[in-house]
């Protein structure tokens, strides 16, 4: 019983640490989500103040405009219509009025629709104020007053710069009276949110009508209420030092605030103005919803714990009624678990060995094969003899491995047969054959058959030998080509020169002539076997294929003509470039098209194809596929594997050297492409290239 209750105890132990440690990380977390909002609000009042900044700005460059305006020569009635131009384009500009360098005012511009009523309340003091302020500072920097006295909607405000020195009478100051209540209308954007409350100061450090009134009266009560409300005092004293951040306000002091029973995230910057005071901002966002969020993720976890308790106690009840019957059965099940283990591994081992592997039991039937042998055999060859499994092989064979697993059986020893050809399959290999014997009380796997296949092993054997005959017989016939080269440049020398003596007239001419034209012969078999031998490695460059083809079909068309064959070439136009030796892929179709049109009877086609094959691997260059195909007499199978051997050729004695298609091979290898032969005798053959595509130009770039 106690067996039982531990481990639904266990379970409950880990279910409240899961539990206590999602507390955790949820208060762990709840920071950092203060610190994600923080940062979306920050970037929301950011986004907004640049808004504002480009309407300040605009503001700016009109009073620059206006100063430019002003400094160029014209009368008072010209300036006076340009100035009405541009206050009636603008419909937050009320009125423009231009200061003499006295201080004077000589010129007051009233917007046409609110001239009257503006008449009336004219700021008198707050124009002359912001003017005498502009000339005390250079041409370009911006003055703005604080809002206007008087002004119902205390966004009235008064923006001047100084005139410049060349200005009639000697500069002076232009002032605009301007509702700047447009200007920050982003800003009004940023409290349609219900929790999120703004804080804009003006030029002077006074909250603007735009603040929250709630938030306007507790920073005018700084001086005096500040130990109560530190957050807001801390802000309002990094905003009037122009700083730009966040920081966050405890909930006691927010609901001081009035902003609600959470904590409070502030984000304030400043509003830039070029050449003139800036205009701090912040918003003051309650965390509300993150609250609620977190309460909410705190119920759901709540209900899910009571409900895997609920279970874990249901399961716990079940596991003590269960636990009576299941220990009669976990002896078995462990024996069970134990015979399939070594089975399934036993199995594995025997599936990844490439030998063939067959057990037989006492009768001689087989039970098991592993993979390499079962692929080989008919199927569902368990449960049949030796010779229902091997139905290719002749009656001596199938007793000579019956006697075999036989004398292992008697003897309790390992019986082998070493390289013995037999005809197991369709084709004869050669084997080596061993019968382990096993243990007798097993009479289902009573011996193991195991089959070692050496085919391809003598096959790789053979081929060594073959190579190095072959690259024994290019040395030796490269030495040759190098010592009869020089002797015979002197007998063609010495027969040319009794030529010229004797005349084309003479009777011995034609056999002098015939000397020449054989010892011609004689010398291109040996500038071959010296191509052979000493093939330069291949100087790849990007080489377009249409140009070489058409080189290729203009070198052969005279031949193709005086053998009535045709030759075709289907080249699509979008092909890429090849990596290539462009000398040596001419050589390669060369000798390629050449003995294509060889192997043609007259009226015969010989058609040079090529396409794009994409790559197979990410980030690997593609191939281009070339075809050269023709309907002459084809290649017997038998001289297939033969055809790319140095010396050996299928045309008739002096026509040819066998070493055309050797070159092309080794030209291909070199390139890092592959040939491949597909013939059959009267059914013509086709010679398929596969060439490395040459890289894109920026990777090429960019390698280099």
């Amino acid at each position: 019983m106690r067996s039982s209750v531990l481990p639904v105890l266990l379970l409950c132990t880990a279910l409240a640490g899961v539990i206590g440690g999602a507390f955790h990380f949820i208060r762990r977390d709840r920071q950092a989500l203060v610190d994600q909002f923080a940062r979306e609000r920050n970037a929301q009042l950011q986004e907004a103040t640049r808004g504002v900044s480009e309407s300040l700005e605009d503001v700016g460059e009109d009073l620059s405009f206006t100063g430019e305006l002003l400094s160029q020569p014209g009368t008072v009635e010209e300036h006076r219509r340009e100035l009405r131009a541009l206050l009636e384009a603008v419909g937050q500009y009320k009125a423009i009025i231009v200061f003499g360098r006295d201080g004077k005012e000589r010129l007051r511009l009233l917007d046409k629709r609110t001239g009257a009523a503006l008449a009336r309340n004219y700021p008198t003091e707050a124009i002359r104020a912001t003017a005498s302020e502009a000339l005390r500072d250079p041409s370009g920097h911006i003055h703005a007053s604080p809002p206007v006295e008087g002004d119902a909607t205390g966004w009235l405000r008064a923006f001047g710069t100084a005139l410049p020195e060349d200005a009639p009478e000697g500069g002076g100051a232009v002032v605009v009276l301007v509702d700047s209540a447009p200007l920050f209308a982003p800003l009004r954007l940023l409290t349609t949110e219900s929790d999120t409350q703004l804080l804009l100061l003006g030029a002077h450090g006074v909250p603007t009508a735009l603040s929250a009134p709630t938030l306007a009266d507790w920073y005018a009560r700084l001086g005096e209420d500040a130990q109560h409300v530190p957050g807001l005092a801390e802000l309002a004293r990094r905003m009037r030092a122009g700083e730009e951040g966040t920081l966050v306000i405890d909930r006691a002091e927010a609901v001081r605030l009035g902003l609600g029973d959470a904590e409070v995230v502030a984000s304030f910057t400043p509003v830039r103005f070029k050449n003139g005071a800036a205009w701090p901002v912040a918003t003051l966002s309650s965390t509300r919803v993150l609250r609620s969020h977190e309460q909410s993720l705190v119920l759901r976890l709540s209900l899910a714990a009571l409900l895997v308790s609920g279970f874990l106690i249901a399961f716990g009840v079940y596991v003590v009624l269960a636990r009576t019957r299941a220990v009669a059965l976990q002896e078995s099940l462990r024996h069970a678990s134990r015979l399939a283990h070594l089975h399934d591994k036993t199995q594995k081992i025997l599936d990844h060995i490439p030998t063939g592997v067959l057990a037989l039991s006492t009768s001689g039937r087989i039970t098991a094969a592993n993979r390499a042998l079962a692929s080989r055999m008919p199927p569902d060859v368990v449960g049949a003899s030796l010779a229902a499994a091997f139905p290719q092989a002749h009656a001596p064979v199938i007793q000579r491995l019956e006697e075999l697993v036989g004398a292992a059986v008697s003897d309790g020893r390992v019986r082998s047969l070493h390289g013995e050809p037999l005809r197991l399959f369709e084709e004869e290999g050669q084997y080596n054959v061993h019968a382990v014997p096993l243990e007798p009380h097993q009479p289902d796997v009573r011996t193991l058959l195991v089959l070692e296949d050496l085919s391809s092993l003598r096959a790789l054997e053979g081929q060594l030998l073959r190579a190095e005959k072959l690259a024994t017989v290019g040395v030796l016939a490269a030495g040759i080509a190098h010592e009869i080269g020089t002797p015979l440049g002197v007998i063609r020398g010495r027969a040319e020169y009794v030529q010229d003596k004797l005349g084309m007239e003479h009777p011995q001419a034609p056999g002098l002539g015939t000397i020449v034209e054989q010892i011609d012969r004689v010398s291109r078999t040996i500038r071959q076997l010296l191509d052979f031998s000493r093939l330069q490695p291949a100087e790849s460059r990007a080489v377009a294929l249409a140009p070489v083809v058409k080189a290729v079909q203009e070198l052969l068309r005279v031949e193709a003509e005086r053998r009535r064959v045709s030759l075709e070439l289907e080249l699509p136009p979008q092909l890429p470039a090849l990596a290539a030796d462009a000398d040596q892929l001419q050589q390669v179709l060369v000798n390629l098209v050449l003995n294509a049109c060889d192997a043609c009877e007259p009226g015969g086609r010989v058609r040079l194809s090529a396409t794009s094959v994409e790559a197979d691997a990410p980030g690997a260059w593609g191939q281009v596929c070339i075809t050269i195909e023709d309907d002459g007499c084809g290649i017997a199978p038998r001289h297939l594997n033969q055809v790319f051997d140095p010396f050996f050729t299928t045309k008739k004695r002096g026509l040819g050297t066998g070493l055309g298609l050797s070159m092309v091979a080794q030209i291909v290898r070199n390139h890092g492409g592959r040939i491949e032969l597909d013939s059959a005798p009267s059914q013509g053959t086709r010679a398929t290239l596969r060439w490395p595509a040459a890289a894109p130009a920026r990777e090429e770039q960019h390698v280099g």
